[in-house]
Order: structure tokens, then sequence, then C-alpha cells
């Protein structure tokens, strides 16, 4: 009896039918939060009526999105976006691999996994959290640094919430502090994975700490380092919601410092109410990030072949 095409699939099908049904759930999860919500596109394409509904909304066609690139709202979302992005990804990595440095060097089994904890600790706190310890340390009445730093070094007290030019800084040391820990982790795993007789035989030749860990440590977690870096930069149009809408407290004044493309999408819905503005700006972000995704794909995937090589 001649096989048909599809039987190879039915045999691996009854072969492997359990690790296809534990495949069920997350599938069904995946369709339902990722794949169904993608209907909401022609939103962005629509004059939203809701009596009229989505489907009978009028076609706007780009009118959204011109009314979005007119105003300056795009060159100031996109801007923060980047260049937010663009140093967290820099200092992290850099953070990171310091921190993971030191870890390794910490002999003690007990010390070195407190101290893992308490580093990884601030990623696992929620943002809404963060934002409430940020604000007992700025609030203008209450802060610590306005009713106990700033007197000794005789500044006066600064209204955090009004000042727009402290918080690229602000925001940046709270990520920092946030999530350089993670990427830690992951680092550490890397250094640890190296095999010891490599600073056996550096030690032997006389070569010191530094020397070892510019000619060792750091050129063998270089792929680790690219893969990780690639990966963020896949995202760079996407922020971190909680940072720049709750720790700024959803300030006005600090608005052009802190609004990126996930705040002014969210601010657009709720408080403007323009579901087409803030659809069109979502779909910008989605496609320029799906490009992101792409070219990094790429260029780790002939990374990887180019190792393969040699």
């Amino acid at each position: 009896m001649a096989q048909t095409g599809w039987t190879p699939f039915f045999k691996k099908l009854r072969r492997y039918r359990a690790l296809f049904l534990m495949m069920v759930p997350g599938i069904v999860y995946l369709v339902i939060n990722n794949y169904l919500p993608m209907f909401g596109v022609v939103i962005a394409f629509k004059d939203i009526n809701y009596a009229k509904g989505i489907l009978g909304s009028d076609w706007v066609g780009f009118k959204n999105f011109e009314y979005l690139f007119k105003t300056a709202d795009a060159y100031i979302i996109t801007r923060n976006t980047i260049l937010y992005n663009g140093s967290f990804i820099i200092l992290n990595t850099v953070t990171a691999i310091a921190i993971a440095i030191l870890l390794n060097e910490v002999r003690n089994k007990l010390s070195a996994r407190f101290y893992q904890s308490v580093i990884l600790l601030p990623f696992l706190i929620s943002m809404v959290i963060v934002g409430y310890l940020v604000l007992s340390m700025l609030s203008a009445e209450s802060g610590y640094l306005n009713l106990n730093l700033l007197p000794l070094l005789g500044i006066e007290p600064i209204s955090w919430y009004f000042e727009p030019k402290y918080w690229p800084y602000i925001l940046t040391i709270v990520q920092l502090w946030k999530s350089a820990g993670y990427l830690c982790v992951i680092f550490l795993a890397a250094i640890i994975g190296i095999d010891h007789e490599y600073y056996e035989a550096a030690t032997i030749d006389g070569a010191t700490k530094w020397q070892q860990i510019r000619a060792i440590t750091v050129p063998l977690i270089a792929p680790t380092i690219t893969i990780m870096t690639l990966l963020a930069i896949g995202r760079i149009f996407y922020s971190d919601f909680g940072l720049f809408y709750q720790v700024p407290l959803n300030s006005g004044p600090l608005q052009p410092v802190t609004d990126v493309i996930d705040t002014y999408v969210y601010r657009g819905l709720m408080t403007l109410g323009d579901i087409g503005m803030s659809s069109a700006a979502g779909l910008y972000q989605s496609l320029v990030g799906f490009i992101l995704v792409l070219l990094s794909n790429f260029i780790v995937s002939r990374r990887n072949k180019e190792n393969a090589l040699f």
C-alpha cells in the first residue's frame, strides 16, 4: 500500500502524542494572546465609531499616521525610546559583566549565593513598588534627598517631579539597579563554564587578574555578550512601561523626557481617547520592532554559521 505524504507526519504524531498534548495549552494561549489581537491592526486605518463597530467604521487610510508624524510627538517618543534603550543596552551589559566577574572571584559558596540573591532581588520587585521607593527618595516634602542629603551639601530642596533635566539620569540609574542583576546571572553562568585550566596556565605565565579578564574571560564569553546584545537591539523599540510611567508618576512636566512609544500609546488611548492614533503609534512600533528582530536573528544566525566554519 502506497504511503501518502501525510503518513510520516501521522506516525510522528502518534509516536510523540504525549508531547504534542503538552504543547496544546501553550499553542492555545499563543493564538488567543498573540494572534487574535492582530485583528485590531485595522483600527489604525479607521475612524472608529463605536455605534458602527470596528468593521463598520469608515476607512481613513493613513490619516492616523499622518496626524501622528506631523506633530512633534513622533520625533519625541522615537528619540526617547531609542536613546534610553540604547544607553540601557550599553550600561547594562558593561555593569552586568563587571558584577559577574566580581561574583566569580568570591570563593565562599555561601557568600556567593547571598550576593547573587541580593543582586537579583531588584529584578523581582514590581515596578509599582520601585516607583514608591523612588518617591520616598525624591519626594519634595518627605524625600530622603531633600530632608537629609541635600542640606548636608548646602543645596536647596529640589522639586524632582517638576524638573525634567534630572530624569534621564534617574531613570537610567533605576533601570540599571533593577535589571543588571538578571543579565549578570546569565554572564556568570557563561563565566563558570570556562575551563579553569586557562586561568591556571595564565597564572603560571605570570598574568595578573586584569590580564586574565582581558585575555580569557571576556573573549570566551563574547558569544553570550553578542547574543544578548542583539536580542536587546531587536527590542529597542519596546520600553519598560512601568519604568517610564510609574516611576515618574505620570508627571506632566516630565513628559518631554519620559514619554516613550509605550506610554504614548497608553496615554493616547486612556487620556485622550484617540484610539485610531494610539493604534497607529502601536503599529509603527510593532513594524519597526519586527524589522529589528528579523535583522538581529539574521545577524545571529550568520555569526553562528561563521563560528561553525572555524
